[in-house]
């Protein structure tokens, strides 16, 4: 269909779609934006205006939109077989990609086990963490307890919302979950021991060794987002916290699982999160940017020794039964192959430094703002708090939608951004150029200053 009746899709929209995280009274009263076609970091709706895409489409499209050796590969693989399954056999597409994450994933990570989605690839994590000690030590094992972060977000399959901490997210599920021990989040901006970071005495790692120390040979694992809390509203971890976190586990003698969904794949500038800090989980989560934003794929990368504690004779009952239909499957794993291949015949690692430090130094004008509490970057992330009361911190009224509104002003900018609350985010694709960066910046920056005046007023 080469021509679109914008009224007709409006309508039919409206009538069948339900879009997530979203309210759709907002939606049902107003017309959806469609998206039509995209290139690079830009998107086109349907009436050919054309925006910048801030969020790398929720952080997935790494190299940008309609990216040629994505393409051709997903062509030459549909040519062959588009999809058999994982169960009991193999495909060459998934078993180079294995090998492949394994030669880039923090050393001693050697396993590879295919899903759908970051929340999926998080709960394979929990319940191959949860086995591990069971074939491990027994069924008479003490280890019944995962810990997690506040405002930690994992996704939201029911395992991966047990260790979530966004009460807005997750609260109305409780009954439904297992329990979670969670240990405050090092947010520096809102610390919750009312430390500033010249004189904090890092309560948030305290807090957390005291959870070990109370729950001691009963912890499964602990999990967490490495570096940066995405969900929460990017807040940014002190350094050295990911790094004391593994000493923790270490000396716990429990497992680490790192959840890189949205860190994964050179967002924070270097391939993995983890790497900042020469940590190696035991477990660690990926998917988002795994495909370039093409095709859903997750992963749980694990080390020799989790995976042997699964090998054994059919009557111990060791095997890990979870799977998926759509596991390892061709088109996926050969447009992660093409993606992963871009990363060294583009050198984005490389060019994405000079872009990081550009970054850097557009988010510092966001400071003069009267409205914005708190600026966060780390590597090719950046984050402005809007807070009603600069001095107090106090925040806008959630029901205000503030970040919402200011999001919506940019979108008359020609930028696509999305709030976290009222946390205004840029994650934008690596393809971006300086001058579109600029754009994006620019478009965010005005239309904070506009909503809030006019809120003032």
């Amino acid at each position: 269909m080469n021509v679109f009746d914008k009224e007709m899709l409006s309508r039919l929209d409206r009538e069948h779609v339900w879009h997530p995280f979203t309210q759709m009274k907002d939606l049902l009263a107003g017309e959806p934006l469609f998206i039509a076609g995209g290139k690079g970091c830009l998107l086109k709706d349907i009436d050919g205006n054309e925006y910048i895409d801030g969020t790398s489409s929720l952080w997935v499209n790494i190299h940008g939109h309609n990216v040629e050796e994505i393409n051709e590969a997903i062509r030459k693989q549909l040519g062959q077989i588009a999809h058999s399954t994982s169960l009991g056999l193999a495909n060459v597409p998934a078993t180079l990609l294995a090998e492949k994450l394994v030669s880039i994933a923090p050393p001693g990570l050697a396993r590879v086990f295919y899903s759908d989605d970051g929340s999926t690839a998080v709960e394979v994590a929990l319940k191959m963490a949860f086995q591990y000690w069971r074939n491990v030590e027994g069924e008479s094992t003490r280890r019944r307890k995962f810990v997690s972060l506040e405002l930690g977000y994992h996704g939201d399959t029911l395992g991966a919302v047990s260790v979530g901490g966004i009460d807005l997210f997750h609260g109305i599920f409780g009954p439904l979950l297992f329990e979670s021990l969670r240990a405050p989040a090092p947010y520096c901006y809102r610390c919750r021991f009312a430390q500033e970071p010249a004189t904090c005495n890092r309560e948030c790692v305290l807090s957390l060794r005291k959870i070990f120390a109370e729950n001691e040979g009963e912890i499964i694992a602990l999990i967490l987002e490495p570096l940066v809390q995405g969900a929460a509203g990017f807040i940014v971890h002190p350094s050295g916290y990911l790094a004391e976190a593994r000493r923790m586990c270490d000396e716990a003698g429990t497992l680490l699982i790192a959840d890189e969904v949205a860190t994964g794949f050179g967002r924070t500038g270097k391939m993995f999160a983890c790497q900042h800090e020469n940590v190696t989980p035991d477990l660690m989560c990926v998917a988002k940017g795994l495909t370039g934003g093409y095709l859903p794929l997750a992963a749980t990368v694990t080390t020799e020794s989790v995976f042997e504690a699964f090998l054994g004779d059919y009557s111990g009952n060791k095997t890990f039964f979870h799977g998926h239909s759509y596991t390892g499957n061709q088109l996926a794993c050969v447009a992660a192959l093409a993606s992963l291949e871009l990363f060294e015949k583009r050198n984005v690692l490389g060019e994405l430094s000079q872009k990081i430090e550009y970054l850097r130094k557009g988010l510092e004008r966001f400071w003069e703002l009267a409205h914005v509490g708190d600026v966060r970057q780390c590597g090719f992330i950046g984050a402005v708090e809007l807070v009603h009361d600069k001095k107090t911190r106090q925040p806008f009224p959630y029901e205000e939608r503030t970040g919402a509104k200011v999001c919506r002003r940019a979108r008359d900018k020609g930028a696509l951004v999305r709030p976290l609350g009222d946390v205004v985010y840029f994650i934008p694709p690596y393809c971006i150029a300086e001058p579109q960066l600029q754009r994006l910046l620019d478009a965010a920056f005005e239309s904070i200053r506009e909503v809030t005046a006019a809120r003032a007023t």
